[in-house]
C-alpha cells in the first residue's frame, strides 16, 4: 500500500466525478513526471485505472438518470473502431524509443488541446437554456458525434488523454441545451469501452503495473463517488479555468523534459 499513489487516485477520481475531466489528463503526467513511471507503463496502467474508475462513476450517474445512452452509442461508433485501428498500427512499433517519444509528445499535444477545449467550453457553458434530448437534434450532429468519437478513440489509445475533457467539451458544443450533469454522465459512460479496449491492448504488451493500479483504485473509487455528489454544487467558473491552466503547464513540462 502506497498512500501517495492512493491519494493521487483519490484526486483523479474526484476531478472526474466533479467535472468529467482529470483521469488521463492529470494522472498519466503525474505518474510520469512525479513518480517517474515508464511512459508506456503509465499510459497502460492509467487506461485500466480510468476504465474501472469510470465504471463506478457510470453506475452512480445511471442511477441518477444522468446518461444519454443514445449519445454514447454515436460516440462509440467512432471511438471503438478508432481505438482498435490505432492499437493495430502501433503494435509493431510499441517498444521503440522513437515511439515512446511519440507517446510523450502526443500526450503534450492532447493536453494543450484539452486546455483549449476546456476554456472554449467554459465560455459557452452558460449559453444553455432548457434541456433537450439528443434524439431531437438535427442529424448532422450525430455524424459529427461519430467523427469526434474517432478522434477521442485515437487520442485515448496513444496517450490515455481525451475521453474526459475533449469528450465533455464536444458534447457541450454539440448539444448546448443538455444539462451539464447529463453531459458529464454521458461522457464518463462513453469513456469506459475505449479505455478498456486500449488498456487491454497495453496489457497484452505487458505494459501494466498491477501494484500501481490497485493503489490508484483504492483512492479513485471513493473519489469519483464524492466528486459525483458535488458536481452540481461547485461553480465551473472556478474549476474549469483552473484545470485548463494546470493542464497547459503540465503539457509544457512534458515538451521540455
Amino acid at each position: 500500500m502506497h498512500w501517495s499513489y492512493a491519494l493521487s487516485g483519490l484526486l483523479g477520481g474526484f476531478l472526474v466525478g466533479l467535472t468529467g475531466v482529470g483521469g488521463g489528463s492529470l494522472m498519466t503526467p503525474l505518474l510520469i513526471l512525479v513518480f517517474k513511471i515508464n511512459p508506456l507503463s503509465a499510459v497502460g496502467t492509467d487506461l485500466l485505472y480510468a476504465a474501472i474508475t469510470k465504471l463506478s462513476g457510470t453506475l452512480i450517474h445511471h442511477r441518477k438518470k444522468n446518461i444519454d445512452w443514445h449519445a454514447v452509442s454515436f460516440l462509440s461508433l467512432g471511438s471503438i473502431p478508432a481505438s482498435l485501428i490505432t492499437l493495430s498500427l502501433a503494435g509493431s512499433h510499441w517498444q521503440q524509443e522513437s515511439f515512446r517519444a511519440t507517446i510523450r509528445y502526443s500526450l503534450a499535444l492532447a493536453l494543450f488541446l484539452t486546455a483549449l477545449a476546456l476554456l472554449w467550453g467554459w465560455r459557452n457553458l452558460y449559453r444553455r437554456e432548457t434541456a433537450v434530448q439528443i434524439t431531437q437534434e438535427i442529424p448532422y450532429k450525430r455524424f459529427i458525434s461519430v467523427v469526434v468519437g474517432m478522434v477521442i478513440g485515437s487520442l485515448v489509445t496513444l496517450s490515455s488523454v481525451g475521453a474526459g475533457a475533449v469528450g465533455t467539451t464536444a458534447l457541450l458544443l454539440l448539444y448546448p441545451k443538455l444539462p451539464l450533469s447529463r453531459i458529464i454522465g454521458t461522457d464518463i459512460a462513453h469513456a469506459i469501452p475505449i479505455t478498456l479496449i486500449a488498456g487491454m491492448g497495453h496489457l497484452a504488451l505487458g505494459e501494466i503495473n498491477f501494484s500501481l493500479l490497485i493503489n490508484l483504485l483504492i483512492g479513485s473509487i471513493p473519489g469519483i463517488w464524492l466528486g459525483t455528489q458535488l458536481n452540481s454544487k461547485i461553480s465551473e467558473k472556478i474549476t474549469r479555468p483552473f484545470l485548463a491552466i494546470l493542464l497547459a503547464g503540465i503539457a509544457a513540462k512534458l515538451v521540455l523534459i
